[in-house]
């Protein structure tokens, strides 16, 4: 599989088709409409042609109420929907249609108004509630609030902490004022509340005093008739509104009939958004619009097809190399690969004209992850998961290309759990053990526990063909863009002297034992090293030669060994959760040790589920992190060239249904 080829598109249509094809792109969805180029945006500035316009700014508001309107509906009436359900399939026109919108809208707006009104209900209900709690010290008093006292006399309610002793604070009112006393109200766990009576003439004075006591006065501007009376007219009004409240709550519930229009809605106003969005992009006259984009290679004819039904002209081209930077990028890739799509999307799509990384990474992601992993309960629990999601939701794109992922991955880890004996690691053994039996468990091939050096010896070799497939790949691309000898002083010392240090190795260890070997090793590699060294310094002058050749051999020996080394962490993972889910499976069979009851059974079952459900979640998270750095580090550091731009074509949006595929 590969990048498809782009097709530049250029098209004049006359103006009143233009709402009509920009309907029929959204269904084919296979066109990516661009800014206008350079010499239209002149003439904009010349007055010749103008920008487009479209109502995208009404029509995000009208998202914003739907959806608004269902968060509400989600949030008064729950749907009841099964755990996993695949989207509603409707045909594309269904998209595109406007008739029942503008009643769908109405709805919307009706809820959020009710919405509006709970809201301004609940800012009321908390002003009552305060208004009870400042009513509440004064509701044994007899008098109204509104009293200020006579015509000679003043009247003050406050209150101070009740840690002063109120003879306290009397005394010191009669000193400082003959003709004033205070009247003790009620009083809670921290406030004493008073009613203050004095002689106009001597309130201030009074006040002062009891300023120092940190007495302060009540708040209750507005207020009428007794503090009894304002409780009860605020419960009242609490009442009222909580009633208000619940018949707006059961009109918003009422609406949730309606919950499919307003989603089906909602993913109308979506996709007119898109076309909004294209709309903004074109340029045009009076009688014409004028669009620019890019359209797959492969399918043109399809676009060809619909255009003939409309009065315009276009026409096609291949990018030249200098557009290769603004040429969208979109991958094809079959069931397989496809599943790497998340991988590489997660790190940069490749450039344009470059190579698709998915098909040749797919298998080498696959098989690290699996021997990552390395359990065959691990593995069936993926495939089952896989397979049941993939069944009931009926997953596209990204969503596809996880579930396929789990699924390769799933089979992968069960594969080489099979290898290494793995079923939640040593399960049959231990509860082998458990009954008395002295069975060691299930056969293996190799297992990370015992044979850890041959795992560590094995993983760093598939490094090795891993970074040499990069490598094979990166010479390939240089050789098909004409250079050729960058590969051969490049790629080819590296293979020679990898061929040199095999054959010596081979003679060393005593595999093949030879004095040709040894001597055709040694030559080999130093032919190897003279290729590298002029490789490095062939395009520099004069002294930029010899630090060349240092800087070659020193990244050379440092960036292979720390490459290479990186592999380790295949047999690093395997070791952990193989040992991880064996500790867990000690430990639940512990209470066993002196035979099984009814009590023993459930604690090993309870700490089994819980052990490996966590061992599971780490090493499902965790080994998917390190095999994306060893795609994404080491194997594309050898070859991708990254910065492409996604292709987002003029197509059908949705959120809560999909379109139909034709």
């Amino acid at each position: 599989m590969a990048i498809l080829k782009m097709k530049r598109l250029r098209l004049m249509l006359v103006r009143s088709q233009k709402e009509e094809l920009l309907r029929e792109l959204a269904k084919l969805g296979c066109v990516q409409v661009t800014e206008i180029q350079e010499e239209l945006q002149e003439q904009e500035n010349q007055g010749l042609v103008h920008r487009e316009s479209s109502e995208l700014t009404a029509l995000k508001s009208r998202q914003a109420t739907l959806d608004r309107a269902l968060q509400l509906l989600e949030s008064y009436a729950p749907a009841k929907t099964p755990l996993l359900s695949a989207k509603p399939v409707q045909e594309s026109d269904a998209f595109l249609e406007t008739q029942g919108l503008q009643q769908a809208l109405e709805l919307a707006a009706a809820i959020g108004e009710r919405e509006d009104r709970i809201r301004r209900i609940g800012a009321e209900e908390s002003r009552q509630r305060s208004l009870i709690e400042s009513l509440r010290p004064w509701e044994s008093l007899d008098l109204p609030l509104e009293t200020e006292g006579t015509e000679r006399s003043a009247l003050v309610l406050g209150s101070f902490s009740n840690r002063i002793p109120l003879s306290e604070v009397e005394a010191a009112l009669a000193e400082a004022a003959e003709e004033a006393e205070l009247f003790p109200v009620s009083q809670d766990k921290s406030q004493r509340y008073v009613l203050l009576l004095a002689a106009k003439e001597q309130l201030p004075a009074a006040q002062e005093s009891l300023r120092s006591f940190g007495f302060s006065a009540a708040s209750l501007s507005g207020c009428s008739g007794t503090a009894r009376e304002g409780i009860a007219a605020a419960e009242k009004t609490l009442q009222e509104l909580a009633a208000e409240k619940e018949t707006l709550s059961g009109e918003i519930a009422a609406q949730a009939p309606h919950r499919d229009e307003l989603k089906l809605a909602f993913d109308r106003v979506s996709t007119q958004i898109a076309m909004a969005e294209t709309e903004d992009r074109l340029y045009g006259t009076d009688a014409t619009v004028v669009l620019e984009g890019w359209v797959p290679a492969e399918q043109e004819e399809k676009l060809t097809k619909l255009l003939e039904r409309f009065e315009c002209a276009w026409e096609t081209r291949d990018p030249s190399e200098d557009e290769y930077a603004d040429v969208p990028v979109k991958l094809k890739n079959n069931k397989f690969s496809n599943a790497l799509n998340m991988v590489t999307n997660m790190y940069s799509l490749p450039a344009y004209g470059t190579v698709d990384p998915n098909p040749i990474m797919a298998p080498f992601f696959i098989l690290f992850y699996g021997l990552m992993m390395a359990d065959m309960g691990y593995g069936l629990i993926m495939i089952a998961a896989a397979l049941v999601a993939m069944k009931k939701i009926k997953p596209r794109g990204g969503t596809l290309a996880f579930c396929q992922l789990l699924l390769y991955g799933g089979i992968s880890t069960f594969i080489m759990g099979a290898l290494t004996g793995g079923l939640f690691g040593d399960a049959p053994a231990i509860i082998a053990g458990m009954f008395g039996s002295t069975w060691k468990g299930l056969p293996a091939l190799f297992s990370p526990v015992t044979d850890s050096q041959t795992v560590l010896y094995g993983a760093m070799v598939l490094g090795v063909i891993h970074l040499n497939v990069g490598m094979i790949v990166s010479f390939v691309e240089k050789k098909r863009a004409g250079n050729l000898l960058d590969g051969v002083f490049e790629e080819g010392p590296l293979w020679v002297i990898l061929l040199g240090g095999i054959l010596l190795a081979l003679d060393l260890l005593g595999v093949v034992k030879s004095s040709a070997l040894h001597t055709a090793g040694l030559v080999i590699l130093i032919v190897g090293a003279v290729m590298l060294l002029y490789g490095a310094g062939r395009h520099a002058k004069g002294f930029g030669k010899v630090t060349a050749a240092f800087g070659i051999i020193y990244n050379t020996l440092t960036g292979w060994f720390g490459d290479i080394l990186s592999y380790s962490r295949i047999m690093a993972l395997m070791l952990a959760g193989g040992v991880v889910a064996q500790v867990f499976n000690k430990i639940a069979a512990m209470p066993s040790e002196g035979g099984v009851t009814v009590f023993s059974g459930i604690i090993f079952l309870v700490i089994f589920l819980i052990g490996h459900v966590l061992n599971f979640g780490l090493n499902l998270l965790g080994c998917f992190v390190h095999d994306l750095r060893l795609q994404c580090l080491e194997f594309f550091g050898k070859f991708y060239q990254d910065g492409g731009k996604p292709f987002e074509p003029l197509e059908i949006r949705s959120k809560y249904a999909v379109p139909r595929e034709e």
